[in-house]
C-alpha cells in the first residue's frame, strides 16, 4: 500500500480594514517580525500605489488593481493563489512561509473567506489562520455609520487593531469601544499606541487558530481545528435560528470555540450579525443593507476538532424548528 504524501500547508493572514485605517503601515510591522512572506495587496483604483509603500522589498508580492477582491477582482484571486503554490511547490528552495493578502479598504471580507475556506484544492495547500481588521479611533465614528462595508469587515474579523489612538481623545476611542462591543463582543482587540505593538502576540489566534513559524510546524493532519461554512440562500425566522444555534453552542461546548456571521431574517429589515463563543450566543446587531450580498446570509463555525456531520446537523435541526 503506497501511503499518501503530507501536504504542507501555507499560512495565510488577511489584514482588513477600512480606507485610511493603517492596513499598509500594520503590514509593514508585519514583514519586519516575518520577512520570509509573500503578499498580496489589492486596490480598488486602477493605478496601484500601496505596493510603493511597502517598506520590505525582497519579498514576492502581487498586486491586483481595478476593482475589490469582493467583485470584479474576485475571480483573480484563486487563479493567483494556485499559480503562487505552484510556483512554491516547484523551489527547493522556498521563495515564502506565508501569504499576507491586504484587501481593499472597501472590500467586503465574505467572499475572500469563502474563497480560502471552500475552493476545495486551496483548502488543502493553504491554512486560512484568521482576519486582522484595522479601525481608525479618530475615524470609525464616522464610516461605521456611513459605510457598511467597514461594518462588515469589523464582523468577520478574528482580531481587532485600533488604530490612531495617539490622535483620538478619551471620548472618541470609548464611543468606539461601545460599538465594538455590539458589532463584535467576542473578537480581541488591540490598541496601538504611536504605531507601536507586538506583532508576535497579534499574529497568534489563540484556541481557534494557530500562530505558525515554519511551514514544518503545520506539515502533515495534526491540524487539531476545523472550520464549516454554511450559506442559507433565503432569509429565515430568528426565532428558529436563535433556538438552532443555541442549543449547538450548548451541547457542543467542548467542541465549538467559535461561530460569527451574516444572516438575514424574517422579522428583520436589515441583516443581522451573529456572534457566539463556547457555550454562548451572543445579542444579533443590524446591519446595513449591502447590495453586493442579496439575501444570502453566511455563517462560519470553527470547532476543536472535526464534528461529523455538523453542517447536516444544522441545517436539519432549521427544518425542523417551527418558525
Amino acid at each position: 500500500m503506497i501511503k499518501s504524501k503530507n501536504v504542507e500547508r501555507i499560512p495565510v493572514v488577511v489584514l482588513s480594514g477600512f480606507l485610511g485605517s493603517g492596513k499598509t503601515t500594520l503590514l509593514n510591522r508585519l514583514l519586519q517580525h516575518q520577512p520570509h512572506s509573500a503578499v498580496i495587496i489589492n486596490e480598488f483604483g486602477a493605478t496601484p500605489i500601496d505596493q510603493q509603500l511597502i517598506k520590505e522589498r525582497n519579498i514576492p508580492l502581487t498586486t491586483l488593481s481595478g476593482g475589490c477582491l469582493c467583485c470584479q477582482v474576485r475571480g483573480a484571486l484563486a487563479p493567483l493563489l494556485k499559480n503562487l503554490r505552484m510556483a512554491w511547490d516547484g523551489k527547493s528552495d522556498k521563495p515564502f512561509s506565508r501569504i499576507f493578502i491586504e484587501t481593499s479598504g472597501v472590500a467586503s471580507p465574505e467572499p475572500i473567506l469563502d474563497t480560502l475556506l471552500n475552493e476545495r484544492w486551496l483548502s488543502t495547500k493553504y491554512h486560512y489562520q484568521g482576519m486582522i481588521a484595522t479601525v481608525s479611533a479618530i475615524a470609525a465614528d464616522d464610516y461605521l455609520n456611513r459605510f457598511p462595508e467597514a461594518q462588515a469587515q469589523i464582523t468577520w474579523a478574528d482580531k481587532l487593531v485600533i488604530t490612531q489612538t495617539d490622535l483620538a481623545n478619551s471620548e472618541q476611542i470609548l464611543r468606539l469601544q461601545d460599538r465594538l462591543n455590539e458589532l463584535a463582543p467576542a473578537t480581541p482587540r488591540l490598541e496601538v499606541v504611536n504605531g507601536g505593538f507586538d506583532p508576535e502576540a497579534l499574529l497568534n489566534f489563540g484556541s481557534k487558530f494557530r500562530a505558525v513559524d515554519s511551514l514544518a510546524a503545520i506539515d502533515g493532519p495534526d491540524h487539531d481545528f476545523s472550520s464549516i461554512s454554511l450559506h442559507f440562500d433565503h432569509p429565515m425566522a430568528w426565532s428558529r435560528l436563535q433556538t438552532v444555534l443555541e442549543n449547538l453552542l450548548d451541547e457542543h461546548r467542548e467542541h465549538i470555540v467559535r461561530l460569527k456571521g451574516v444572516v438575514f431574517t424574517l422579522e428583520h429589515s436589515q441583516p443581522l450579525a451573529v456572534h457566539g463563543i463556547t457555550g454562548r450566543l451572543f445579542p444579533p446587531v443590524p446591519l446595513p443593507n449591502r447590495a453586493e450580498t442579496g439575501n444570502r446570509g453566511r455563517l462560519v463555525i470553527i470547532t476543536t476538532g472535526e464534528i461529523k456531520g455538523l453542517a447536516e446537523e444544522i441545517m436539519s435541526r432549521l427544518r425542523e424548528q417551527t418558525p
